[in-house]
């Protein structure tokens, strides 16, 4: 039991970390898997020694309280891989949406416009399905598309950004959607999993 607490505490902190700004960007109402996991974890670390002073003691209360507290864990993986699961199937249908939104609203300045810099310098990526989506954004009549979209960012200017032509030469010509979907799926799929794997092994 505290083997399963272990692996789910690191999915829970390594699914926060790789994808809090994916999730952030993609969802209005982001999932709480990664959440799920962390609290469950660490619950069922605390707990498993309870467990095995409960066992230690022969104490039957204590016994029921812990067979109780194995309910709720059981539950609360449940909740985390049905979570991941259906987020995993939502992307495709928000992310279009939410990013175009991100982009029509993008200053550089806030969180949001910070998340889509961090995707697209991350994934080498530019735009929804190619730099060109930059054209309509109010960002692009003042300041070009934005340096998060450079190949190499030493080459690549106010000035060149500002047009279309040359851009085309500075910065990445694959767009988000694909990457960020792809990329998002794979990995909500592995913490659907695994919270799904753990919780059936302890039944």
């Amino acid at each position: 039991l505290q083997i399963t607490g272990v692996i789910l505490l690191a999915v829970g902190v390594w699914g926060k970390l790789t994808l809090g700004t994916y999730i952030s960007l993609i969802a209005e109402n982001s999932t709480n898997a990664p959440y799920v996991l962390i609290g469950t974890g660490t619950t069922i670390i605390v707990f498993g020694l309870f467990g095995c002073f409960a066992t230690c003691r022969g104490s039957p209360w204590m016994l029921k309280l812990y067979a109780m507290f194995l309910s709720l864990v059981f539950l609360a993986e449940l909740v985390a891989g049905i979570s991941g699961f259906v987020f995993r199937h939502e992307i495709k249908d928000t992310f279009l949406r939410t990013y175009t939104e991100a982009i029509q609203n993008y200053n550089k300045n806030d969180e949001r416009s910070h998340a889509v810099d961090n995707v697209q310098e991350s994934l080498s990526c530019c735009g929804i399905q190619s730099y060109t989506n930059w054209s309509t954004s109010p960002y692009f009549f003042k300041h070009g598309i934005p340096t998060s979209c450079c190949m190499n960012s030493s080459d690549c200017n106010t000035q060149d950004l500002r047009n279309m032509t040359v851009a085309a030469t500075k910065v990445n010509q694959k767009g988000c959607y694909d990457l960020v979907t792809s990329f998002m799926e794979t990995n909500m799929g592995i913490i659907a999993g695994v919270a799904f794997g753990i919780a059936f092994s302890q039944v």
